[in-house]
């Protein structure tokens, strides 16, 4: 049971994270690992699957702007107008292999609603993004490991 629900602790955290909301899952998971309730393999999966899930949401939400425009959306969800310009400036710039990088604390949000804005393929974006997100968790996971 403890590990059922450190796995939802971690899914949970690691979806909202990659929201528009703002939180973050990487201390969730260091803490998690760290706790050693989980199998490691297993919440490295669970975590990357579900911060890129929650990308896929910010894409939804990005191609509800390109049908109707930014009005649709309720007030809590409408990104901030700089921010978004931003991330329509570097997606611009840098194309697909910006969503490698949508893992970022800055930016990476909005980035991958913007690619749905713009109606980015949603399986290439799911797999670009499912690398980057990977390789950041990864890269916690191996610090923590070699901490250990």
């Amino acid at each position: 049971m403890e590990t059922l629900s450190s796995l939802g602790l971690m899914a949970g955290a690691a979806l909202v994270a990659a929201t528009l909301l703002p939180a973050q899952s990487e201390a969730v998971f260091l803490g998690l690992l760290a706790a050693k309730t989980v199998d490691p393999l297993l919440l490295f999966l669970v975590a990357s699957v579900a911060n890129t899930a929650g990308s896929v949401i910010n894409w939804w939400l990005g191609r509800l702007i390109a049908k109707g425009g930014i009005e649709r959306l309720p007030a809590r969800l409408r990104p901030d107008p700089v921010r978004f310009a931003k991330a329509q400036s570097w997606f611009a710039r840098f194309g697909w292999p910006s969503l490698l990088f949508a893992w970022l604390p800055i930016g990476g949000d909005p980035l991958t609603f913007v690619a749905g804005s713009l109606n980015y393929p949603l399986g290439r974006f799911v797999l670009l993004v499912f690398i980057g997100k990977a390789a950041r968790y990864a890269l916690l996971w191996a610090g923590w490991a070699a901490a250990s």
